[in-house]
């Protein structure tokens, strides 16, 4: 039984997708490209047949194309923008990801909090994104113990 979980899990080093791995390189990379625009980067992230929903009452964007317009739509908006991330939550191929970001949009400061669910294929790329966040109208620092 033991040389078998050792082969299994020699297999999977090529062809399973570890989701936590996954999860930590979807915020380090969001962490990066955001403030620096970076939407080639973001959609690398995401498989081709991703369904991206931000916000959640509105209808997702679909594809690849989906998530590039989605990202070339809003990231010109958004000015000085300063991004942080927690530590993913993981189970099975699903994690979710707390996030807290502050930029200028319209020469209005405004602040987000939220939660990204992310839904991994086996390759590691995002088929589903759906966030939950919530917002002021002014730029404020994440609280402490965040």
């Amino acid at each position: 039984m033991v040389a078998q979980r050792a082969e299994l899990r020699a297999a999977c080093l090529n062809r399973c997708m570890d989701a936590e791995t996954a999860a930590r390189r979807w915020a380090d990379t969001w962490s990066r490209a955001w403030p620096q625009r970076d939407a080639e980067a973001i959609a690398a992230l995401y498989a081709g047949t991703v369904v991206y929903r931000s916000p959640a009452f509105r209808p997702p964007d679909l594809g690849l194309a989906g998530v590039r317009r989605y990202l070339n739509e809003q990231l010109p908006a958004e000015k000085n923008i300063e991004c942080w991330f927690g530590q993913p939550i993981v189970s099975g191929h699903r994690a979710a990801v707390e996030w807290w970001a502050s930029w200028t949009e319209q020469d209005q400061e405004l602040t987000y909090a939220g939660v990204t669910v992310l839904h991994f294929d086996d390759q590691g790329q995002v088929v589903e994104h759906r966030d939950y966040d919530n917002q002021v109208e002014r730029r404020e620092p994440p609280y402490s113990g965040w």
